[in-house]
């Protein structure tokens, strides 16, 4: 299904995906590149992108109407958390966290960024084999240190064989299943969140995701549905 094209140096994999999205790259073109320069993740963040991690982004065009497009992100995110656990010891396994991060005891490992363009989704997915951001405000881990044992080339082939399994499933079973399995990699329900979106916070217990995606936060004033924003537990 997929075609990579690799570069040793890149500016942004998601950034050259959507140029050749928009020149009618077909469906499966991957980007690959071992060191991305302005590598970047969800709201124009940054994104450490040095050599010895994974850097890949795919265009993808699929035949789902756009109110669905948002459920791409967990359907991408299980496929990450799929590689990470082939990649890890078998008593070890990842977790997600609201809307696209996939830790390993409780350290961030990977991050996804899905964007769209006119008739093509892009995904773009980061994955730290041998380095993580070491004064990131969070904490962050890599399969390495995690006692794992991959090369870069074996985990990008690993991630483009689960993702397209799991889109085959999403386009057969639709977004409940992907829903269930995301929700049991999750914080376990009544977990207490702090929800930052923008410039206020909620706080709450988890209450789990609802029918398209967005989280559900127990709240003083009741279930708030949360559609945007960062997640601290």
């Amino acid at each position: 299904m997929f075609h990579v094209r690799h570069h040793d140096q890149i500016g942004s994999t998601s950034d050259e995906a959507k140029r050749l999205a928009a020149e009618g790259a077909p469906h499966g073109t991957a980007v690959h590149a071992d060191e991305q320069l302005m590598g970047r993740g969800r709201i124009g963040k940054t994104w450490h992108s040095p050599p010895g991690n994974l850097y890949l982004s795919v265009v993808l065009r699929l035949d789902v109407p756009p109110s669905r497009g948002g459920e791409l992100s967990f359907v991408a995110a299980l496929a990450v958390a799929d590689t990470v656990d082939a990649l890890l010891p078998k008593h070890m396994r990842a977790m997600l966290k609201w809307p696209n991060d996939v830790l390993v005891d409780s350290g961030k490992i990977a991050g996804i960024l899905v964007e769209q363009i006119e008739g093509a989704r892009i995904v773009g997915m980061g994955m730290n084999i041998l380095e993580a951001p070491r004064n990131a405000p969070y904490k962050t881990t890599t399969i390495a240190r995690s006692g794992g044992l991959a090369t870069v080339d074996g985990a990008r082939d690993i991630l483009l064989a689960r993702l397209e399994a799991r889109l085959d499933s999403w386009i057969e079973e639709g977004f409940w299943p992907v829903r269930e399995a995301w929700l049991a990699r999750a914080h376990p329900i009544g977990t207490p969140l702090r929800a930052n979106i923008g410039d206020r916070a909620e706080t709450g217990t988890f209450g789990g995701l609802d029918a398209d995606g967005a989280l559900l936060l127990d709240t003083e004033d009741g279930r708030k549905r949360i559609v945007a924003g960062e997640i601290a537990v």
